[in-house]
This record gives structure tokens, sequence and C-alpha cells, in this order.
């Protein structure tokens, strides 16, 4: 007997938006639906549909989709395999668009006219929004809006979505499904979906020709900074000084809010100490709560500076001049400079870093991007890096004004870039010879960053941590407070109760592992709940040490004491080991969902860890060897 599978689609109108990279479509689609979906200059940020919604009029709900950029509707990557899944109808649970919103930029009408000539042909009722009108006004680009929408024969909407502009003209349109025209196909958009490109290429032409915009753009002055930011002896020494700046003021400026924190959490501790009575609720709040949860949220400074500086380079259309300088680098790894972003993408998190590899076309190229993403710095390790470097590395300035705290910051991320092109390269001997790769890649137009966009960026990553110190690493840090107070020590126990706890008992069972290179026991309790997220080992340590001393004062005292009981040796040892540390458990999920399997999250695991301690042991030894 056969089996009968039913989809069942989500009813509603649905409105999906489309358009080239770059094009400002999650910009648009903000505007719309109120989302705060991140908005960055350059191909790539969107690498799965996006769902939002609003009211029309009548107070009915449509569905907004934010797909994929693309460039045609013959998909080159697993992006774009969304884009015209969705278009097409095929998208697993979800119908075909009632209306197809394609969002152009008025400043390269000749690459973007050529994806709405391709959506005409597939018998949608399509909108064109015409975006970024401000830019090509005042690059002397006037584009009448009128006179473009008879040419294609659909309403076109001029829209500056970064300012709200063209909303409200976008809405009466979308407010009037009635209304929506099904798409005549005409002779010069082709005669069905398959198309002649070329013939597509000629039709645009023609269009720009008979609205007096086929004339070459005037050079701008991104042309007159690229001569500099790209030159191949200049361009680097800028981007390494940029980021050396970057970690620099991670730790100049994060001083004072840091200090804040520490005293808050300190005050708040000393008052639960002296109002609750004592008892295992004290103990609870004091020694696991403030030391554990406020141990991680002091750190919360030094995420917000670096990704200030890092939002900041995305908004201006940096970032893709990063990615040419270092496209000639990767390539000598086996890689291309298109895998730049995803890397990039993993300095804040792995996972949308492996994510974002979706972009790229070539399907060894874009594994291996998802391998090696989980070395490059998350923010999740800098609490690690500032907890050790605050305890062990002393504020001075080494050389003209550089601080010396910033510079072995800048060196820890240094360390995870060579070591993910040092894997890279070995994956290259057996994976990749003889294959020559190119780099296309859309450098946008340079424009100051918006406040807006940084401001959501910033909230975006500030509620995310935020949320993980009061959810999942305030449940592990109670975990690990229980666990670290029961069972109660036997009759006639001198040291701390913890060390007759379980976690006790299963901190010294791993200290045997972890012994040659440098941790104890407190250490290597630590690194379980680090598997959940990585801030929790910053946590972990703070309620471990708490419950291990034997003075009142202990709620964030964790650098002192640390400073006090570690040897150098040992802290470069776990610096280290978090350099190529092995993942937290979402990220090796989000490598079995990329990946369609659990050999390659089993196989990333296992290197990083067996890097991680090899890593380790060599720092660890020779740091003894030198008297650390």
């Amino acid at each position: 007997m056969s089996e009968a599978v039913l989809h069942f689609k989500p009813g509603g109108t649905l409105v999906a938006l489309v358009g080239n990279p770059n094009c400002g479509k999650t910009a648009l689609f903000n505007l719309l639906t109120g989302s705060r979906q991140k908005v960055a200059n350059y191909a790539g940020v969107t690498v799965e549909r996006k769902e939002g919604r609003l009211f029309d009029r009548a107070g009915k709900v449509v569905r907004v989709l934010d797909l994929p950029g693309t460039y045609s509707l013959h998909p080159r990557s697993p992006d774009e395999r969304v884009t015209c899944d969705v278009l097409s109808g095929q998208a697993a649970g979800e119908k075909r668009p009632d209306l197809v919103v394609c969002v152009v930029d008025a400043t390269n009408l000749r690459r973007n006219l050529r994806l709405v000539l391709a959506v005409k042909r597939l018998k949608l009722p399509c909108v064109v929004a015409l975006n970024m009108a401000d830019m090509a006004q005042r690059r002397g680009l006037r584009v009448d809006a009128a006179a473009l929408a008879a040419e294609l024969g659909v309403p076109v909407v001029s829209t500056v979505a970064v300012r709200g502009e063209g909303a409200a003209a976008l809405r009466a349109i979308l407010d009037q499904p009635g209304a929506w025209p099904k798409v005549p196909i005409t002779g010069d958009a082709g005669s069905g979906p398959e198309a002649d490109p070329h013939g597509d290429h000629e039709a645009v032409r023609a269009i720009l020709a008979r609205l007096g915009l086929d004339e070459a753009v005037p050079h701008l002055l991104s042309d007159r900074i690229d001569r500099v930011v790209l030159h191949p002896l200049v361009g680097p020494l800028v981007l390494g000084a940029l980021l050396f700046l970057v970690f620099q003021a991670v730790f100049a400026w994060a001083e004072a809010p840091m200090g804040w924190i520490e005293a808050g959490t300190a005050w708040l501790g000393d008052l639960l100490t002296k109002v609750a009575p004592a008892g295992w609720l004290r103990s609870l709040l004091v020694d696991g709560v403030i030391a554990g949860a406020g141990g991680v949220l002091v750190f919360l400074p030094q995420i917000v500076i670096l990704f200030f500086f890092i939002l900041a380079l995305e908004e201006s259309g940096y970032l893709p001049r990063a990615a040419f300088l270092l496209d000639r680098l990767m390539g000598g790894v086996g890689l291309s400079g298109r895998s730049f972003i995803p890397l990039l993408s993993s300095f804040a998190c792995a996972i949308p870093g492996i994510m974002a590899a979706r972009t790229i076309a070539n399907p060894r190229d874009r594994l291996v991007t998802i391998m090696i993403a989980p070395l490059m710095t998350c923010s999740a390790r800098l609490p690690v890096y500032a907890l050790l470097i605050g305890a062990f590395i002393p504020r001075r300035q080494v050389w003209g004004g550089i601080e010396l705290q910033g510079l072995v910051l800048f060196c820890l991320y240094v360390a995870g870039i060579v070591g993910a092109l040092g894997v890279a390269w070995v994956l290259k001997r057996f994976t990749a010879r003889r294959q020559v790769r190119t780099l296309m890649m859309e450098l946008p137009t340079y424009h100051w960053p918006t406040l807006r966009n940084l401001a959501i960026g910033l909230w975006q990553r500030i509620t995310v941590f935020v949320r993980r110190v009061g959810g999942i690493i305030l449940a592990l840090t109670v975990l690990l407070w229980f666990l670290a107070s029961f069972p109660a020590p036997p009759a006639g126990a001198t040291g701390p109760a913890i060390e007759y706890s379980l976690a006790g008992l299963l901190g010294s069972a791993l200290a045997v592992v972890f012994e040659p290179i440098g941790f104890n026991w407190q250490i290597s309790i630590s690194l379980v709940p680090g598997l959940a997220a990585r801030e929790v080992a910053v946590g972990a340590l703070g309620t471990v040490y708490a419950l291990s001393a034997t003075g009142e004062d202990t709620a964030g005292a964790l650098t002192p004491l640390i400073a006090q009981g570690w040897s150098l040796a040992t802290a470069l040892s776990l610096l280290a080991w978090y350099v190529f540390a092995p993942q937290c458990l979402s990220t090796l999920a989000t490598i079995k969902r990329e990946t369609g399997g659990w050999r390659m999250p089993l196989l990333a695991a296992g290197y990083l860890f067996a890097l991680a301690y090899l890593a380790s042991f060599i720092t660890y030894r020779t740091a003894l060897w030198l008297g650390g």
C-alpha cells in the first residue's frame, strides 16, 4: 500500500522581495515589517529566507519574505537555490508568491534590470522598488520612475529604504491585491524562463538608451579611495592597522564600564551575604548566580566595542575590499576570497558564518570553509581571553602608546586565523589539486555607516549576550553549583566542601586527562559546561572558585584568585586551548544541518580537540622550560 504525503502550505497573501545582492532588500524588508534583520554594505548577508508580517487596510495579514540575493534565476549556490525554489513554487511547505517586489539598485540598472526581466517571465504579479534613488541622484543619474514603469510594463516605486522614503507608495500597492496585474510576456523579455541571457542584456541596453541612462557613470570618490585601499602594498598595511586598532580599543575603551559592572556585582554579593541568612539559598545566589553569571556579564563592554567596529566596517563597504586583498593569500591555501565573508561572520559566532558559506558556489570550497569557520575567534571566546589577559598580562604600554594587553589579544585572533589557514592548506593537499579559482565579487560604493543600522546591530548583539547570560549560562551555572555543593563533605573533612562533591569527583577524574597540559581540577570542570556555550567556562570558574574559597569575600574576585593560584604556564596553556577548542554543541549541530549528516561535525570536533590539546601541550611545556 502506497503512502500519501500531504504538504500543508500556509495561507494568506505572500509577497517576496527579490533582487541582486547588496541592493537594499533587507533594509526594505525591515521598513515594511518593522523587523530588525541585519543590514550590511556587502553581498551575502541574507543566506536564508526571512519572514515578516504586515497588515493591509482590510486588516488581513500579508506575509513578506526576504529572499537571498541572486544575479539570475539559474542558481549557482545553495542560497540562490532558495530564491529560485520559492519563486517557482518548489520550496517545501511554501506556496508560490502572490506578488514579487523586485528591488533594484538605481545606481546600477544595467545589471539589476536583467533579473527583473527574468522574474517577469515567471508570470507572477511584479512591482519594481527603485531603491537607492538618492545615491543615483547624487551621481547625476535621474531615473524617471514613470518612464521606467512604461518600459517594463510593471509599477515602479522610488525608495530609499534606509531613510524610510517610498514606503507609503509601496504599501499603497500592497493594499490593493485585486489590482495586481498578471505580467505580459513581451518580445524583448525573451520567450520563457530559459531565455538567452544575451537577449536580456540587449533588452536592458535598449531600455536604458531610451531613458537616456546608457552613458558611463563618471569616476566616484570610491574609485579614488580604492586606489589606496586596494593597492597591493599599501592595502594590506591599512587592513592590518585597522584590525590592530580595533583590538587596542577593546581593552582601552572597556576599562571604565567593566569596572562599574565589577563594582556592582561585588556590591550585590556583599549585600546578599549580609542580608540573607547562611545556608544553601545564600550560597546559590552569591556563589552560583552572582559569581557565575555576573562574572560573564562583566565582559559585555568589550563585546560591544568589538562589534561596533565590525558593524561600522560592514556598513562602510570596506569588507569586500578586505576579501579582495586576501584573495591571493587564501588562494595559496586552496580557497578564494569569497570565503572571507563567512569566515569574518564567524568572529561574531561560528553559526552564522557556517550558514553564510551557502553563498560559495564551489561545493569543495564551501565544505572547507564550514570546517575551518570554528577556528575564527568568536565573541564567546572573548570573556575567556579577557579574564586571562587581565589576570596575567600587565597593563602597560610597550611602544608608541600600544597597550600590551591589546597586543596579546590581537595575537590570539591572528593565531586563530593562522590555524584556519593551516588546516585549509592541509586539506588543499588532498582535495584541491589542479583546481583554478577566480574571484568575482561586487565592490559596493563607500558610504558613512547609518546610525540606525549600527544601533540595531549592537542591540541585537547585546540582547543575544544578555539572554545567554540569563538563560543557558545561568541555568548551567546553577546546575554546576548544585553538583559542586552536594553531597555534603564527610565528618572530619578539612578541605573545601566542593572537593567532596560530584563536581569535585568529576574534576579530579578529568584532571588526569588534562594534567599534562597544566589544567587543574577546577579548569577541567569548567570545560564541561563550556561545551554548551564558551562563556559558561568563565561563569563555571567563578562558581567553582567561590565554593573553593574559605573566606567570605569571593563574589567578583575571580581575576585575583586565578592570578594567585595559577602559574603563567597554565594560563598560556588555557589561552592556547581556546584558540583551537572544540566548538559548542549548537555549532556542531549547525554543521550537521549544513552538511546533511554527522560525519562532518564529528570530524570537526575530533580535529579541533586534537589541535587544542597539541597546542596546549606545546605551549605549557615550552612555558615551563622558559621558567613560566
